[in-house]
């Protein structure tokens, strides 16, 4: 018995995306073929691997021993082939999430230096601010700043970002500007939904501890949390080097009383090891990213 590389390939994708139509667009191919490659890959291992319905697609007790399998699989069969084949181009396509900051200021700016060594392959990029299930949406690398909650992501911390406090002058104006924690009693935090209530986090001596407090406004993407903040619907708890791009509109306080540091991190979806194709990104993406990485890390305490 042998199996089709692709056919695993697509079947890995469906398994994650818990949909034919999704992963056929995810691979660039019809969907009638990501299913007939289903079909013969069950068909060769005599299994059924997915219960199909009209709404949803879930993986049946043998899908799922597959499933933990293939990535190993696919991983020795790339390894296999840069071993014999050193010299061939990279190509193919790597779907990266990234936040928007990082993506407009740090590497899109840079992707053409990429694309001028590797002309043969396609950067998907997905710009933005919500942290998604990067396996089931399809990515094949991401960058997360704070803790990383998802398990079957693989990689390392490249570093950590300091963080200020910010107001807008119009909300210091009509709040007042605090002094001590206890004057946060009579203002405002700028509500990321991610936290489960409205808090400002602060160092005590050694202890990072929440005060709750009171918002107006809930946001779920760091774009709309920045831009509450300058809007003057309260106080926001932000990256220092983000801060910094609103040096005329917003203004730091309580600088003595800062957040923990948000680890920076750039991890990929592939298990014990990612394709050549990601590798190649990833080493990339940490050069490109080197200048954010030294300035977000420069006034880490």
């Amino acid at each position: 018995m042998s199996i089709d590389l692709e056919a695993l390939r697509t079947f890995v994708r469906v398994a994650e995306l818990r949909s034919f139509t999704q992963a056929a667009a995810h691979l660039g191919m019809p969907r009638a073929r990501a299913s007939a490659q289903v079909q013969r890959l069950e068909a060769s291992l005599g299994t059924q691997l997915f219960q199909r319905s009209t709404r949803a697609v879930h993986l049946t007790p043998e899908g799922e021993q597959l499933l933990a399998l293939a990535p190993g699989l696919l991983a020795r069969a790339d390894e296999v082939a840069t071993l014999f084949h050193a010299s061939r181009a990279i190509r193919g396509r790597v779907r990266v999430e990234l936040p928007v900051m990082v993506a407009t200021d740090f590497v899109i700016p840079r992707l053409p230096s990429l694309l001028a060594l590797h002309p043969q392959l396609h950067v998907e990029i997905c710009a933005s601010d919500r942290v998604t299930a990067a396996r089931r949406e399809g990515f094949d690398l991401v960058l997360r700043i704070g803790p990383v909650g998802d398990e079957g992501l693989v990689g390392r911390r490249i570093g950590v970002s300091s963080m200020m406090n910010c107001a807008s002058p119009a909300y210091l104006r009509q709040h007042g500007t605090p002094r001590t924690l206890a004057d946060l009693s009579r203002h405002l935090v700028v509500h990321y939904a991610a936290d489960t209530t409205p808090n400002f986090e602060y160092l005590d001596g050694s202890v990072y501890r929440e005060l709750p407090m009171r918002a107006c406004v809930t946001v779920d993407n760091f774009e709309a949390y920045e831009a509450a903040c300058v809007a003057g619907l309260g106080i926001a708890q932000l990256p220092r080097q983000g801060g910094a791009r609103y040096a005329d509109a917003l203004v730091e306080v309580l600088p003595e009383y800062v957040a923990r540091p948000a680890p920076i991190s750039l991890l990929h979806t592939h298990g014990r090891a990612a394709p050549r194709r990601v590798r190649a990104v990833m080493r990339w993406l940490l050069d490109a990213l080197t200048p954010l990485v030294r300035a977000q890390t420069a006034d880490a305490p």
